[in-house]
């Protein structure tokens, strides 16, 4: 089995090195040569200790990127939301694309846009499904959770390589096209208020007049206790290294998916003030920098690698 992948970010060197190890084959691209220059090393010294990857074929242009997948192509796009998704679509489209084709974009696309993008493309013939990744980092490495939308049809003819990227459970198909991206926004939203609601409670037990323990919270918290989960566990470990969060910045970045699902909950007359307010402390924090921001930033580093 190959397919194209295009975009090397976090996340998409992660779901590259998961399908390599299911023996998947890879034509890769990415808009930087060095990105591509620097995983291809890395392959190399991993693949000399264990010969049980798929092979990894580097294009440095989209005519040879093209050349190099059989017909009809899978192609998975894992590049930054908005006019970068629309260039990449447009090179492939110029560069020889062919009805039966697939275009996956992987990302974070607002759902509207992908709905227009699967119109765009489905007057030529391509199919296409709007997929939003979830689970970090790890999750991409090691099974993600993956919210597909787009024709039923078109899901099915990928699903063998869906269900191998996913976590037991974690493939799910969701409906027409933009429903995979929409479900996601709403995720990201959800976590927005999770993470601030982490933070807002960490920064209380921090500014104590008596110092508590804050490592020794988050894992008391994530053995049995009603908000046990996944992100206490990340806490956990980013307080193992740093318990005071010293070296960790109060500002948050992000905000366009919590931009989206307030605008979305006001169309469909949803009240979010947890997300609003959550997204408003992010904006905030480029203004005055806090604990809870600090909690919030070491979170998004332990599950996405973005930067603190």
């Amino acid at each position: 089995m190959k397919i194209g992948f295009i975009g090397l970010g976090k996340m998409g060197q992660a779901l590259v090195w998961h399908l390599l190890e299911q023996k998947v084959d890879i034509v890769l691209y990415n808009r930087t040569r060095e990105k591509m220059d620097q995983f291809l090393k890395e392959f190399q010294s991993e693949s000399i200790k264990h010969d049980e990857y798929g092979e990894l074929i580097l294009s440095y242009d989209y005519k040879t990127f093209m050349s190099e997948l059989e017909t009809p192509r899978i192609i998975w796009i894992m590049v930054e939301h908005g006019s970068a998704v629309d260039e990449v679509i447009d090179n492939l489209i110029i560069s020889d694309i062919k009805s039966d084709d697939i275009i996956i974009d992987g990302g974070n696309s607002f759902y509207k846009d992908s709905i227009k993008r699967y119109q765009k493309l489905k007057k030529m013939g391509v199919g296409f499904l709007d997929i939003g990744t979830s689970g970090g980092i790890e999750g991409a490495r090691n099974g993600a959770c993956l919210m597909v939308g787009g024709e039923k049809e078109i899901f099915e003819r990928v699903k063998p390589i869906l269900k191998m990227l996913a976590v037991a459970g974690g493939l799910t198909y969701f409906g027409e096209t933009g429903s995979g991206h929409f479900v996601k926004m709403v995720h990201n939203g959800v976590e927005y208020g999770m993470l601030q609601a982490l933070g807002e409670g960490f920064e209380i037990l921090f500014n104590k007049a008596n110092k508590v323990d804050l490592r020794a919270v988050a894992a008391n918290w994530k053995n049995g206790s009603v908000v046990r989960g996944w992100l206490i566990e990340l806490l956990e470990r980013a307080l193992s290294t740093d318990p005071q969060l010293r070296n960790v910045s109060g500002t948050v970045g992000g905000g366009s998916t919590g931009e989206w699902t307030i605008e979305t909950a006001r169309e469909l007359g949803v009240d979010v003030p947890v997300i609003e307010s959550s997204l408003q402390a992010r904006k905030m924090s480029k203004k005055k920098e806090t604990f809870s921001g600090k909690v919030v930033s070491a979170l998004r580093k332990e599950f996405g690698g973005h930067p603190t």
